[in-house]
């Protein structure tokens, strides 16, 4: 997305629907979430928004299980609630608009359509240059016929029908001024609202890949559609140990925590963040955290480590991958990682932007044995499971 555009070109947004629960596709999680060639089906339209130079703004409806599964979704995007139909969750994205001028562009559309390209919004932006609305349509390529109690009826000419897709683009006031006008009336889509008004809306060439996900079977279409190969697992083990030293404050798995004596290390020795890391990079078959971030290099000496552990996940997502579990054992005899669990485990799913249900966090003690049983340093365990494509 563009931070800016010239006064004389008008500002365009992109409201992007993601707030359905998506309950015919039978997953248990919303579809706008099942992963597509690696990465969330919403997650396609948003780097397609992002990648278009036009477009300055985003806006998300969606709740917030989908907010914090795509955490970091960039700069360039704010939210807006879902309403109970999609008629409510336009117009709550509209409210977040409302600063924007009337001869501004919007485009709205919805995160079950994964397959959207540069050419579909090109084609629309160029129809709004003489229309107040656009939206892209198919042929109906198949023999159509009425149907009732499991019987084919008269055949209906299909000449004269298409299939409408999302995104569609309106002028903002002229979307404003239809849903203002239909707060009795319902629609299954913005285009609909804006005829009502007596406004003419053009027809562009749409996409076949912007199948909608539907029926768990339409992911298999959408696959070969989008060119979403197969996907294989990939496990990777971490290990990490610091000294504990008097006079330095404590961080384990991102967060800070109160205590006599802290971790020794070139960076913040977050034992924890590294071990994962590590996990991260073995998965990948990427070397290891010193081959990133060697020791030796002074630029390192007190970083954070939870600049660590996000390069590896940004490692993972520049692979088209994504982290399916991260699994997490620190050893420590004091101080008691138990209550503090829920806030590591937060932590690190902000860090790697995955849900939290994603990740485990367990402690135990080696029973006053060895340098740990002596209290003399902390260690960690991780293991990380990734889904990257096939080569």
């Amino acid at each position: 997305m563009t931070d800016s555009t010239p006064s004389t070109v008008p500002r365009v947004a992109a409201i992007l629907l993601a707030g359905g629960s998506g309950t015919r596709a039978g997953f248990d999680h919303p579809k706008q979430l099942e992963l597509l060639g690696g990465k969330a089906v919403l997650r396609w339209s948003v780097d397609a928004f992002d990648a278009h130079p036009a477009i300055s703004l985003g806006v998300l409806v969606a709740n917030g299980d989908v907010m914090a599964a795509v955490d970091g979704i960039g700069k360039g995007w704010i939210s807006a609630e879902p309403g109970a139909e999609r008629q409510q969750s336009v117009g709550n994205a509209l409210q977040t608009l409302a600063d924007w001028e009337d001869e501004a562009l919007v485009l709205v559309h919805d995160a079950a359509r994964p397959g959207l390209t540069t050419d579909v919004i090109d084609r629309l932006l160029a129809a709004l240059e003489t229309s107040a609305a656009a939206i892209p349509t198919l042929p109906v390529p198949d023999t159509l016929v009425e149907q009732a109690h499991g019987e084919a009826g008269e055949v209906i000419d299909r000449s004269a029908l298409a299939r409408v897709q999302t995104p569609q683009a309106f002028r903002l006031g002229i979307l404003r001024r239809a849903h203002a006008a239909a707060v009795e009336a319902a629609a299954t889509d913005d285009a609909q609202l804006v005829r009502r008004l007596g406004i003419a809306v053009a027809a562009v060439p749409g996409d076949p890949r912007l199948h909608k996900l539907t029926y768990a079977e339409d992911m298999v279409i959408l696959a070969g559609l989008l060119g979403a190969g197969t996907m294989r697992t990939a496990v990777g083990m971490g290990y990490d140990v610091h000294r504990l030293v008097a006079g330095k404050p404590l961080w384990i798995g991102g967060i800070e925590i109160a205590h006599s004596h802290g971790l020794e290390g070139h960076s913040d020795a977050d034992v924890a963040l590294h071990a994962i890391t590590d996990a991260i990079l073995g998965a990948l078959s990427d070397g290891d955290i010193g081959d990133h971030f060697p020791p030796s290099d002074p630029q390192w000496r007190g970083a954070a480590s939870h600049r660590f552990l996000a390069f590896a996940g940004e490692r993972v997502a520049a692979r088209n991958g994504h982290i399916a579990h991260v699994d997490l054992m620190i050893i420590a005899e004091a101080p008691k990682i138990g209550p503090h669990r829920p806030a590591i485990r937060a932590r690190i799913a902000e860090i790697l932007a995955i849900p939290v249900e994603r990740v485990s966090v367990k402690a135990t003690t080696t029973e006053r044995l060895g340098f740990t049983g002596r209290r003399e340093g902390i260690a960690a365990q991780a293991v990380a499971t990734l889904e990257l494509p096939e080569n």
